[in-house]
Formats: C-alpha cells, structure tokens, sequence
C-alpha cells in the first residue's frame, strides 16, 4: 500500500532545470528503494531496485525528473529559485560583439545612484574594453570584493561617458517589475520561489494606479513551486481552482489559491520552449479563466511533478543536508488537461524574440473620440492597436507576426470614425494588403477551400500543428497510412526526436517516419500488426482512427481518462456500437457518447454523427484533422 504524502504540496516542485549529479553517499540503496516504492508515480521495476548504487537505480529507472542531490547540489537547487545575493554594480547586462548592453538597472544599487540607464552600453572597465576575446569575461569585471572601485566607459546615443562606482552587495530578484510606456507594468519572472508572490505584490502595489495592462514575462522560467506559481498567478485570476494532482495509487486531489485579484487587468504571458513546469501552471491559470492572453511559442511540456524528500521529514535518510527529488505527481489544468509533452498553446504563436512587441501593440488605449487609426482585436478581451505605432519601422515585423498569429476565431474591426464609435470588420489578410505589409504570410493550406472540415483545419494550421505536403497543400481527401497518421500526431503533439532504436523490424532508423512511429509507440497510442512489424505503409481505417484517438484523449485530459475507466460494462452491447470490433468499442463510446452538455444533450467529438461513420472505410486526412481539432479544442488545449 502506498503511503500518502501529508506534506506533499509544500514539498512539491515543478522544474524542468536539472543537475548531473555523481554517484550518492549518504543516502543508502535500500533507503532510496524505499523512497521510490512508496512514492514514484509508477510501480518501480524490480531491476530498478536491485542495482548496486543509488546512482545507477536512477539511471535504470530513467525518469529525468528523478535525481539525488548531494548537500552542495541541493543547497544550489534551493538557491536557484531565490533572489541572488552578489557583490557588484547591480545591473542586468548582454554581451554583444560591441560590448555589454545594459538591459535592466536594479533599485538602490550603485549602478542607479550613478545614473546608468538600460540601453546604454559599457565599453570599457578599468580601461580594458569589453569586445573581442574579453567579451566573455567582461561581465565577471562587474563584480569582486565590497568598497572596492572599478571605472567604466559607456555609450549613450553615441556620447561617449565616464564614472566610477563602488561595488557592495546588491540583490538581483528573481521577479523584477517595472513601468513600461507610462502605462504597461512588466514582471521579468525567472523561477517561482518563496520571494515570487512578494514581488509580485510589490510590483502591482508599486504600479497598480499607473499600468493597465500587465505583461509576465515567463520565458526560460523553468519552474519552481507550485504554491508560488498558484499564488502568483492568483493575482490576476482572484481564488480560483488551478490545478488536480493524481498520485501513484490514482487519489486526485485539487489545489488553487486563495488570493484575491490584485488588479482588474488582463496579464500578457510571454512563453518560450523553456517555460517550463510551474510557469505552464501559471500560464494554464490565465487561459483557463480568460484573465489574459498567451503570447509567444509553445512550451516546454512538463506534467508531472516532484516532492523533494530531505532532512526535514527524513533526518535518517538525509543526515548531511543531502536530498532526493522523486517525480510523485501528475498535474492537471483546472480544466482537466495536461501539458506533459504537448506543451500550452499560446494565443498567439509568435516567434518568441518579437513576443514583448507583440505584447506592448494589444496595450493601446480604447479611443476616446473617434476610431480612426485603431484596430480593436477581440479575443478573449478586447484589444486595441493603435495603427501608427503598429506600421511604424520598430513595430511592423510584430505587426505582422500578430496579423499571421491571429485565428479566424478573433474578430478583427477598424476604426473608420473621426468622431464617434464606428468600426468595420476585416480581416488580417485585408489588412496586410491595406497597408502594404508584404512580408505577411497566411498560415493556410492553398486546397482545403472546399473541405467540409476547412474551419477545423485552418485552426490547426494557425497554431501550427499541422504540417502540409511541402508544396502549400493539405492533401485533405486523401486517405492516411499509419505512418502517416503517427507523423500527424507527433507534430499535434509537438514532440521531440526518438533517440533510441526502431521497435519495429519494417520501420528502419533511416525512414522519415521512424521518429514518429517509435514515439506513438512508446506512449502506448499505436501498436503493431504482430511479428515485431508495424506495417506503416497500410492504411488506416475509421474504428482504428478512432480507437487511437480515443487513447489520445485520456492520455491528454483527467475527466476523460476517468469518464473510460468508469465505463459501464453495457455500453459495449449497445446498438450504436454494433458495427465496431470490440477492441475499438471503448473509444468510439469515449469520444461519440460518453460526454453529455449542460442540458443532458449528448456530445460527439467525432467529425460527423456516429451513424454516417463507416467503421472499415479508409480515414482521410481531412477527417484525422477535424477529429484532431475539435478534441483539442473540447478538452481546452486549444485556445479558445
């Protein structure tokens, strides 16, 4: 029987940034074995159990969330997701072929007191330049011992600045707030720690009566805890339900916050493919209760979650302040979806770099008197751009990353009144063909015009989950191979490379499908046809479509995981499903009639009314995308 975990929420850790870690001390074979059985989100292998170090039980179990910290390492990793104590200047620097660009000073520190602003660009420091092969070291320059002087040259519009300053010991926060524009409050979140919701607090107090519209900047934010992400993001949403957490023995138990909205504006999140962990707890929080909008690329994809076991609980096991971080959870959305691998969509899929300026255009002002040179952009919230700034030289690539980003879900209205409220529907296209943007592309397949299915497949291509035939074209009444249809669903999927061998014997490493086929597999979604083959080059019929669909949506969201594990026995006798194999009876019912509205109205997820659906007829692509749409969609990975 597995032990429940009494202290699990305040020991719970969500981060995607690991350590290589040497073979353990302290903690002994039998007393990691101990902690693995009773904790791991899975039955631990006996194999697992039986290796000779903690180190190789670790490797051999193959979780790259599970690892054993020495004392060094763990004080490192507990200090990763706190302020940063150093003694220097106090400034946020890049290093670039000119010399180091200040990007950020910090409050009360020497920096400030002598006037360094961002943008301006150390040069020099104690008369040795900060380029060519000192570029790398310059940095280090900054800091040293306390009371002791450094003197830096710097560039501000082209003048050339000099001023010395003494370094002490300053504090870099983790979460930085600060006023952009007049109006927008920006927080720089790096991890989410103890200090997180405090600075949060802070930057809203400090500017809540200025900013109305905040940006959280989440990119290379690779996690933290989970009770600074949930209260953090509280801030925006007030208390709501944010997350359901399924341990090994399949208890659920839900968590949320309860803190009140700290402001009545909407959060911009940026994202990257390193926002990872708590922040896609944080970002998930903003979507699911329409308190923002997610801009940038599609993250990390990590849905499980650690409890690190260290002295505290363990003084026995962890004598020397050495620690053990066991992968103990499953995490869910408050809408029963999971990230875990697939990743939050954003919004708006942008290229991550111009994801701040796409964010700063949906801060504009709504106009007071007259519309004109005003876009408003509804979507969740109603947006607004003001058009001069849009189409200016600094603006326009995010202009045109937001027009190609937007979903045909959004509504789009120019402003056509010099006094008044008027406005016109148009669209992005229109658009970029109004003001010249030639550079904008449609995220379209040039044939699916006619498709019955044109709507679901155009959102698929807007966040880029689906991939053409190279040409521009989607192919969409052709038929699927199941090669095919695992490479369809390794891109919705947004997964990474197969890297070990081919599980098939007619799937050779070398295929372009190999990649795809290896990781279906691995997940439990596809299976062979027998004889250690795969058969890729077959087609694939209707009820093993559905069957593999079926598979995809409990591995993607808890209530339908839960809803199939539920299933009444004599659903499997009923009529509807009489023309189905028994294998693929379970998923057909999960997906066409299972699932019940507000009015006790049955819902099918299914492309079209279960009875039109010949099982052993061959899938068209253009079905494999609708199906693949409106699951996403139902199950709210899909932004809405």
């Amino acid at each position: 029987m597995t032990r429940k975990l009494r202290f699990r929420l305040p020991a719970l850790f969500l981060s995607a940034a690991l350590l290589l870690t040497p073979a353990a001390r302290a903690l002994t074979t039998e007393q990691a074995g101990k902690l693995l059985t009773d904790y791991y989100i899975d039955d631990v292998p006996q194999s697992v159990l039986e290796q000779p170090t903690v180190q190789q039980m670790l490797a051999a179990l193959g979780d790259p969330y599970t690892s054993y910290f020495t004392p060094e390492e763990y004080a490192q990793f507990t200090s990763s997701m706190e302020d940063t104590n150093v003694v220097g200047i106090g400034v946020s620097a890049l290093m670039t072929q000119e010399g180091l660009l200040i990007q950020r000073v910090y409050d009360d520190t020497p920096a400030a007191a002598a006037g360094l602003m961002s943008g301006d660009l150390i040069v020099e420091i104690d008369g040795k330049p900060t380029t060519g092969d000192n570029a790398l070291l310059a940095a280090s320059w900054l800091q040293g011992e306390p009371d002791t002087r450094l003197q830096i040259v710097y560039l501000r519009e082209n003048a050339r600045h000099t001023t010395s300053l003494t370094r002490r010991a300053v504090t870099i926060p983790a979460t930085y707030t600060e006023l952009w524009d007049g109006h927008i409050g920006y927080i720089d979140c790096d991890t989410f720690g103890t200090d997180t919701l405090d600075h949060f607090l802070d930057g809203i107090k400090t500017y809540g009566d200025e900013a109305d519209h905040w940006i959280v900047d989440l990119r290379l934010n690779g996690g933290g805890e989970i009770n600074a992400a949930m209260s953090s993001a509280a801030c925006f949403t007030g208390p709501v339900l944010m997350t359901y957490l399924r341990d090994g023995s399949g208890e659920i138990n839900s968590y949320g916050s309860q803190l009140d909205n700290q402001t009545i504006y909407p959060a911009i999140v940026l994202a990257d493919g390193d926002t990872a962990s708590a922040s896609e707890l944080f970002a998930s929080a903003i979507r699911d209760n329409n308190s923002g909008i997610l801009v940038g690329g599609r993250t990390f994809g990590k849905g499980v979650a650690q409890s690190v076991f260290d002295q505290e609980p363990f003084p026995d096991y962890f004598p020397d302040g050495d620690a053990l971080k066991v992968t103990t959870f499953q995490l869910y959305a408050a809408n029963g979806s999971t990230a875990h691998t697939i990743g939050i969509v954003p919004h708006l899929l942008v290229d991550p770099a111009i994801a701040p300026d796409v964010a700063v255009l949906l801060t504009a002002d709504r106009p007071a008197d007259g519309t004109e040179g005003t876009l408003c952009i509804e979507f969740g919230w109603r947006w607004y751009v003001d058009l001069d700034t849009a189409l200016s030289e600094a603006y326009r690539p995010a202009f045109i990353a937001l027009l190609e980003a937007l979903p045909e879900s959004a509504r789009l209205m120019e402003g056509v009144s010099s006094h008044g409220d008027g406005w016109s529907t148009v669209t992005a296209a229109q658009l970029a063909d109004q003001y010249g943007l030639t550079e904008y592309k449609a995220r379209t397949f040039s044939d699916i015009a006619n498709s019955p299915y044109r709507a679901q497949i155009q959102q698929l291509a807007t966040y880029e989950i689906l991939q053409g035939d190279g040409t521009g074209s989607f192919r969409p009444t052709e038929g699927l191979t199941r090669a095919q249809l695992c490479a369809l669903l390794a891109q919705a999927l947004h997964c990474g490379a197969y890297t070990g061998t081919s599980r098939f014997s007619d799937v050779s490493d070398d295929s372009w499908y190999a990649s795809a086929v290896n990781i279906m597999a691995s997940m439990g979604l596809v299976t062979g046809v027998g004889g250690g083959r795969f058969n890729p080059d077959a087609p694939v019929d209707h009820q093993q479509f559905i069957t593999i669909m079926g598979r995809l949506a409990q591995k993607l969201n808890l209530f339908l995981d839960l809803t199939a594990d539920e299933m009444p026995a004599e659903v499997l006798s009923d009529p509807a499903l009489s023309g189905y194999a028994d294998w693929a009876k379970e998923s057909v019912w999960l997906l066409a009639l299972s699932q019940q509205g507000l009015l006790g109205n049955t819902i099918s997820l299914l492309w079209q009314p279960l009875e039109d659906i010949e099982p052993s007829a061959a899938a068209t692509r253009e079905e494999a995308a609708a199906l693949t749409c409106t699951l996403l969609d139902y199950i709210g990975i899909l932004p809405g």
